[in-house]
C-alpha cells in the first residue's frame, strides 16, 4: 500500500510517528501541504483567535467552525483532524455535529469532555463534564458516523485538574465506547507521558502546542523522543499562529518605522514573500489553466 493510499488510520497504526501541523485557513493548509506533510490538525484556537480575534474561550460557534473546516478541507488534500470542542451540546448535539463534520471532507473529529464553554487545554479554570455523560457523547459519535473511515477522537482534560490516573481512566472508558484514537491534553511530565503510552492502546496523540517555543504547562518534547515512547501523533497547533503574529509584527513595524516614519521604499524580501510567490502558494496556476480549457473568450 502506498503512503497515499493509506487511510489516516492505518497511518496512525504505524511504528513511525505521524505529524500534524496546525492549520486554521487556506494559507497554512497550503504550506503544510507544500512542505511534504500528509496530516494536519486544524486548530480550534487558531480559528477562534485568527477569524474572530478572540482567545479560544468557547466563543467560535458550531456554524463557525464547520464552515471554516470546509474551506480549508476543500483546498488542499491533506489528512485533516477537526477540533468540535464539546460537540455543542450533549450527546443528541453530538450525533448532529458529527454528522455535519463528516460532509466537510476531513478524516477524524475530536470531542473533548470539558464543561461547555470550553476553553484552551492549557488555560486555567477548566472544568471536566462527568464520565458517564462523557461517554454517552462518545458512543453518538461513533454512532452518528457514515464511515469508519471518519475516524472519532476522544480527548480528555483530566491530566492537569485530576491527574494522569484520572486521564488514564477516562481515556480507558472512551477507548470501550468506540473512539478510534485518544488525546490527553495538557499533560504535566515526560513522564506521566510514557505512563499514558504504556497502559493506552489505541493510538494516542500529544500536543507540543507552539512546537518552537514552551508553555508553563507540557514541556516541549522532540518528536524522535516521543515516538520512541510509543506516541502515535503529535499536534502542534499554536505552530503557524504564532509564526504568523511574530512574522505580521516584524512587517508592521518595519512599515511603520522605515515606510512611514521615514519615507523609505523598501524592499525586504526577509519579512514578505514577492507577487509570484503568493501566486504560486495559492494556485494561480491551476486557475488559469481551468480558464484555458474551459472559458471562451
Amino acid at each position: 500500500m502506498s503512503a497515499e493510499s493509506k487511510t489516516l488510520l492505518a497511518l496512525l497504526c504505524e511504528k513511525k510517528i505521524t505529524i500534524f501541523p496546525g492549520v486554521y485557513d487556506g494559507y497554512s493548509a497550503r504550506l503544510v501541504a507544500a512542505n511534504g506533510f500528509e496530516t494536519a490538525t486544524i486548530s480550534g484556537a487558531g480559528l477562534s483567535e485568527s477569524r474572530l480575534g478572540w482567545a479560544d474561550r468557547g466563543i467560535l460557534t458550531f456554524r463557525d467552525n464547520l464552515n471554516a473546516c470546509g474551506e480549508i478541507a476543500s483546498c488542499c488534500d491533506l489528512k485533516l483532524v477537526a477540533d468540535a470542542d464539546t460537540g455543542y451540546g450533549n450527546a443528541v448535539n453530538v450525533h448532529f455535529t458529527v454528522k455535519a463534520f463528516e460532509k466537510t471532507g476531513v478524516h477524524c473529529l475530536s470531542i473533548e469532555d470539558q464543561v461547555f464553554p470550553k476553553r484552551c487545554g492549557h488555560m486555567s479554570g477548566k472544568r471536566l463534564i462527568s464520565v458517564a455523560e462523557a461517554k454517552d457523547k462518545i458512543k453518538a459519535a461513533v454512532d452518528a458516523r457514515k464511515s469508519d473511515k471518519f475516524l472519532i477522537r476522544a480527548r480528555t482534560d483530566a491530566a492537569n485538574i485530576d491527574g494522569i490516573n484520572a486521564a488514564i481512566d477516562r481515556l480507558g472508558e472512551y477507548i470501550d465506547c468506540g473512539a478510534d484514537c485518544v488525546f490527553a491534553d495538557a499533560v504535566n511530565t515526560v513522564d506521566d507521558v510514557k505512563t499514558l503510552t504504556s497502559v493506552i492502546k489505541k493510538p494516542l496523540f500529544v500536543n507540543m502546542g507552539f512546537g518552537l517555543r514552551k508553555r508553563p504547562t507540557t514541556p516541549l518534547i522532540s518528536p524522535r523522543e516521543l515516538e520512541s515512547f510509543g506516541v502515535k501523533a503529535v499536534s502542534y497547533p499554536r505552530l503557524l499562529t504564532s509564526a504568523a503574529i511574530k512574522g505580521m509584527r516584524l512587517a508592521m513595524e518595519a512599515f511603520k518605522n522605515d515606510v512611514i516614519g521615514k519615507g523609505l521604499m523598501l524592499d525586504r524580501p526577509d519579512l514578505a514573500v514577492d507577487f509570484d510567490e503568493l501566486n504560486e502558494l495559492v494556485g494561480l496556476d491551476l486557475l488559469a489553466s481551468l480558464e484555458e480549457r474551459f472559458v471562451r473568450d
